[in-house]
């Protein structure tokens, strides 16, 4: 099983379950990712199933932020009003040195929730990393990504991701 398969697992729980408590607390989604991490020893705040972040988006709960590279966004697709910030630039991925400094700028309150968003939710989880150790407290990872992991035949889409549940998004 994939850590992106593991995360969407652990998660469909929480897709399922009531959004907020009858006290108005957190998002249940949020609560069990957060749980999930803090058990697993991770220094963000979790990961959350593709449908649960575009509820959070859409209630203007988080703030999603697109982690891929500008290639990525044009040629494969993107989510219409997401903030981009990618975590790697170019077709070599070559890391974005800038990228803790990039996201302050774009997301002024380190406070607020903001889900990260990549291919498949690998750089997106380093991502998180990054920005927790820069003091981002509600940083979490789109489990699945945009695209979801590779099936046997090694094609993305098939497995999970943010087009597989058919959520919206644009393409160039």
């Amino acid at each position: 099983m994939t850590d992106s398969t593991f995360a969407s697992t652990e998660l469909s729980s929480a897709s399922q379950a009531d959004e907020t408590s009858s006290s108005g607390s957190e998002d249940h989604a949020l609560a069990n990712a957060r749980a999930v991490a803090q058990a697993a020893g991770l220094v963000f705040s979790g990961s959350v199933a593709p449908t649960d972040a575009w509820r959070l988006v859409q209630s203007n709960q988080a703030i999603l932020v697109d982690v891929r590279t500008a290639e990525e966004r044009k040629f494969v697709g993107h989510v219409a009003d997401a903030v981009h910030v990618p975590w790697a630039t170019g077709t070599a991925l070559t890391r974005n040195p800038r990228f803790v400094k990039e996201l302050e700028t774009k997301v002024k309150d380190k406070s607020r929730v903001v889900l990260l968003l990549c291919r498949s939710g690998k750089r997106s989880t380093a991502a998180a990393e990054a920005a927790a150790k820069a003091g981002f407290s509600n940083i979490f990872n789109v489990a699945e990504g945009f695209e979801g992991d590779l099936n046997p035949e090694q094609q993305r889409g098939q497995l999970g991701g943010w087009r597989f549940h058919q959520l919206p998004w644009i393409q160039d």
